[in-house]
């Protein structure tokens, strides 16, 4: 019984190309108390494995995230498998606006600790006592209220390239950093201001949005769906679109484009960008903006070292990385000291928001 990913990105990137057929990029997650995650996962890379899914999968006691590339004829019957597992019936699927056939390239189902990495450890806090959900118009009509604080809870990378006009985002690196300093900075509002907060597609904010209300804040809403839903909704009904930029996605895309407004700048010479690349020296693999012009002149690489490297021979390469720790890959997004018009953090630690 097969229960793991047996071919390689490239001989996978191969099988796509010849098949020929569309492919359907799509995200979900809920929140439920999963009693053996990993029989649950065992189940799910069976099935979906049948049915061609690619993607990146986390399952874990406290429920499931999933991201997720799957062949467009077998999407009703990828469907009803969800809708056969009593707490997935009916789970809200993010489609992607810009379609990529190549956005996942192999099937990772993996058992984690949790599905969001939150640095919590509180018994006490429960997952699934969420705050309220809202569509994109209610949203759109509570982010005008002068008592709502509007709050992005994703990364400094994620929002230096799309966010929602006057929002407050938070200089951090990682979601673990953001609960307990968005809870510390707007401590003195729990009583009488609402907390509106948003993310990619929603599963950062309900698990932020159940922490807040552990922590007492009295009004808590997240935006239902995420920026991906909020996209496309404002298409469907005709509402203004509050949303600059471009929203930052998890996959070999990397962004969608939402509006045309480019609100980013080129990591190394200050033009105006917002497109993400890894640096092509594989020791570094750095995520970090990049144009068209700095990609030719660096090839494709963050610093003159790395361009140094990469131009070597790749067995040289290998011998040069090898038992290195690619602490960039996790740690430095866009923070390197060889990029010169990167996001500063330390311009922004006092105070620690940024209303753009």
């Amino acid at each position: 019984m097969q229960l793991y990913n047996t071919l390689s990105a490239k001989e996978r990137e191969v099988l796509i190309e010849q098949a020929g057929k569309e492919r359907l990029t799509i995200s979900f997650y809920r929140y439920a108390h999963i009693g053996n995650p990993h029989i649950f996962r065992n189940h799910m890379f069976l099935a979906w494995d049948a049915l061609e899914v690619l993607g990146r999968i986390y399952v874990a006691h406290e429920g499931i995230n999933a991201q997720l590339s799957v062949p467009a004829e077998n999407f009703q019957a990828f469907k009803a498998h969800l809708d056969s597992i009593s707490f997935l019936q009916n789970v809200r699927i993010n489609i992607a606006i810009e379609q990529d056939n190549k956005s996942f390239l192999k099937l990772k189902v993996k058992v984690r600790k949790k599905i969001v990495a939150d640095g919590l450890n509180d018994a006490t806090f429960d997952v699934t006592d969420k705050g309220i959900h809202v569509g994109a118009e209610l949203f759109n009509e509570l982010i005008e209220d002068p008592d709502t604080l509007l709050v992005d809870m994703r990364n400094h990378y994620e929002s230096e390239i799309g966010h929602f006009k006057n929002a407050i985002t938070p200089d951090v690196d990682t979601f673990r950093d953001s609960l307990d300093i968005i809870e510390q900075e707007l401590s003195e509002f729990k009583e009488e201001k609402k907390l509106v907060m948003y993310c990619t597609g929603g599963i950062r904010c309900e698990k932020a949005s159940a922490y807040y209300k552990h922590k007492g804040f009295k009004n808590v809403y997240q935006l239902e769906g995420g920026i991906i839903d909020y996209a496309r909704q404002v298409e469907a009904k005709g509402l203004e679109n509050k949303f600059l930029g471009k929203n930052f996605v998890f996959d070999h895309r990397r962004g969608e484009r939402i509006t045309e407004d480019v609100i980013a700048q080129c990591h190394q010479c200050g033009k105006p960008c917002d497109t993400h690349v890894n640096c092509a020296n594989e020791a570094c693999h750095l995520l970090f903006i990049q144009c068209d012009s700095c990609a030719e002149k660096m090839d494709q690489c963050c610093s003159s070292e790395c361009k140094e490297i990469y131009a070597l021979p790749e067995e040289e390469q290998k011998k040069l990385r090898k038992g290195m720790t690619v602490s960039n890959k996790i740690f430095k997004k866009g923070r390197s000291e060889a990029l010169l018009y990167k996001k500063s953090p330390e311009a922004t630690v006092k105070p620690i928001f940024t209303s753009r």
